[in-house]
């Protein structure tokens, strides 16, 4: 079981991992190493997510999330493979743990009668100075 939240956990076996070769720095190993990691997990049928942070998860994901509802991480970031792995697990539970987080309500508020004196005075201001520049032109 993979941690995220208190509340939140993923089962391993939700996770499949795949490895090939990176491209990049590697020497003699780049062309036989396969060291880099695909991590898919299946957000849209996962029954680890409730779905209010299903929803969340597949709006952060964008373009990572494919028309079946699978989130793809590649990590390539380092030589190893297990680093690799550890990496791309990472960027799972923080994009999981930014989900989790529900938004804040917007609260509708209204501007005060001072300010919008304060706007229509400024608007008043500047239309007195246009009108005097037009009267300098003429």
């Amino acid at each position: 079981m993979i941690q995220i939240t208190p509340d939140i956990a993923l089962d391993e076996s939700e996770i499949r991992l795949q490895f090939t070769r990176a491209s990049g720095p590697g020497g003699q190993n780049v062309n036989k190493v396969e060291s880099a990691v695909q991590l898919r997990f299946d957000v849209a049928h996962s029954p680890s997510l409730p779905d209010g942070l299903r929803a969340r998860l597949m709006h952060l994901a964008g373009r990572r999330l494919t028309a079946q509802g699978e989130l793809i991480i590649d990590a390539r970031r380092f030589r190893t493979q297990e680093r690799n792995r550890q990496d791309a697990i990472d960027r799972l539970t923080d994009l999981i743990r930014q989900a989790a987080v529900p938004p804040k309500q917007r609260h509708a508020t209204r501007p005060t009668k001072a300010s919008k004196r304060r706007r229509l005075d400024a608007k008043r201001r500047r239309g007195e100075t246009k009108r005097l520049r037009v009267r300098d032109q003429e």
